[in-house]
């Protein structure tokens, strides 16, 4: 997992550009995008950047959050809205990530670069537990609004 407190220079976040990543700069926020995933930057008052999206999947130029749901993971974007999140989603994510980190110099352990990291994991399938229905317990829903 990327922590978030660390800070990266200008120079850094602007040599992305050179290494094929898509980068985007609106007042001190920084979207970086590659492979159909995307993280954000923003610039603190000391000029530098810290990371405030972490590598996600993006959806119609909207980030989106991995969410496990124990039988598959889905993309969700802020609108509830659910996709299945597809194999090649998820290679696009890995790389993302693998190349991100490389370009930033922070180092990926074992245990992070062994699948997806998914920032939601609700699921419970006790009936009266909270994720025993889990679309309702994220508010997740089909694109066409059916649950």
């Amino acid at each position: 997992m990327w922590n978030v407190e660390d800070r990266f220079s200008s120079k850094s976040i602007e040599g992305l550009a050179a290494l094929g990543f898509s980068v985007g700069s609106t007042r001190g926020v920084v979207r970086v995008e590659k492979y159909g995933c995307g993280a954000e930057f923003r610039q603190g008052t000391d000029g530098a950047f810290q990371m405030t999206i972490l590598p996600t999947i993006m959806l119609k130029g909207q980030f989106t959050r991995l969410w496990d749901a124990g039988y598959q993971k889905f993309l969700l974007a802020d609108d509830g809205v659910k996709l299945p999140a597809l194999a090649t989603h998820l290679e696009g994510l890995r790389r993302f990530n693998e190349e991100l980190r490389t370009a930033l110099g922070v180092p990926t352990f074992y245990n992070e670069a062994l699948g997806s990291v998914s920032q939601v994991s609700v699921y419970d399938r006790v009936k009266g537990r909270t994720g025993d229905v889990p679309d309702k317990t994220v508010g997740a829903h089909s694109p066409g609004g059916h649950h």
